[in-house]
């Protein structure tokens, strides 16, 4: 059984940096590209981080390039998502997922609330 399992949100004050984790257990994480998505109030989903299987090719969309860093650990099941200088833009509830055998599954989230 898939799980993902995120945690490291919190309140943050601008300019300031948080480092989310998820934890996957249930498939062979080394072989999974792994992604991080975020929801803000009012808007869709969106992804904005990925990573390809071994770590070396991460992506990330044009708002957090420069600020923030996806990495993984496959010998500890793990994706971690480095958030530096958070702006209160980038307050949200934070997904992983990853795609196994075609179906797409998601933690639970994580808050990230950025303010003064």
């Amino acid at each position: 059984q898939v799980q993902l399992v995120e945690s490291g949100g919190g309140v943050v004050q601008p300019g300031g940096s948080l480092r989310l984790s998820c934890r996957a257990s249930g498939f062979t994480f080394g072989t999974y590209a792994m992604e991080w998505h975020r929801q803000i109030p009012g808007k869709e989903r969106e992804s904005i981080a990925a990573i390809n299987y071994n770590g070396q090719i991460p992506s990330y969309v044009d708002s957090v390039k420069g600020r923030f860093t996806i990495s993984r650990d496959n010998a500890v099941n793990t994706v971690y998502l480095q958030m530096n200088n958070l702006k209160p833009e980038d307050t949200g509830k934070y997904y992983c997922s990853s795609t196994v055998a075609m179906t797409r599954y998601w933690g639970q989230g994580t808050q990230v609330t950025v303010s003064s």
